[in-house]
């Protein structure tokens, strides 16, 4: 093998390791980064900090969600509505997860190459484009079904394989 040769393949190696790093540090949900115009900072709410509010976030998703034809989505439990974390998840639904076909399977691409375990923040924004995901799924029709029939099973299965690196990294320590 010429020293040519030998050092393309060196500079290719190195770039796929490059794009690899630069992939996994990828940010999933670009959105939550963006500032809102309405506030100074950031719209980067999480929902999960405790127990409780795990056990609330599954409260909203079991309530009876409400998605308007311009795909907002709203809690129409009013009690549940008013709640403070009520407004975080508005906004993540709403501000935050992605809506189209066309971003979800991004996302689901992103999830396939990433290397190591996903931020608390991930997990629960992706675990909602799942909800979401799996909504638009029962509504669609015909070769639209089967499109987001894909996604939905792309999401699960980066979710899946999450929840397994995180728990063999937990039991290796």
């Amino acid at each position: 093998m010429c020293w040519k040769t030998l050092m393309l393949l060196l500079l290719y190696y190195n770039a796929q390791a490059t794009l690899a790093r630069r992939w996994s540090r990828a940010v999933l949900f670009p959105s939550a980064h963006r500032s809102k115009r309405s506030s100074s900072g950031p719209i980067n709410p999480v929902l999960q900090n405790s127990l409780e509010e795990v056990e609330l976030l599954y409260e909203f998703l079991l309530a009876e969600l409400e998605i308007s034809q311009d795909l907002r989505i709203s809690i129409k439990d009013e009690e549940l509505s008013s709640l403070r974390k009520a407004s975080d998840f508005n906004i993540i639904c709403n501000e935050v997860i992605p809506k189209s076909i066309t971003d979800i399977r991004r996302l689901s691409a992103h999830l396939s190459e990433r290397i190591g375990v996903l931020k608390r923040e991930d997990f629960e924004r992706t675990v909602l484009t799942l909800a979401y995901t799996a909504y638009r799924t029962a509504l669609a029709q015909g070769f639209q079904k089967d499109i987001w029939a894909q996604s939905l099973l792309s999401l699960f299965q980066a979710l899946r394989h999450d929840l397994v690196k995180s728990s063999s990294s937990k039991h290796s320590q």
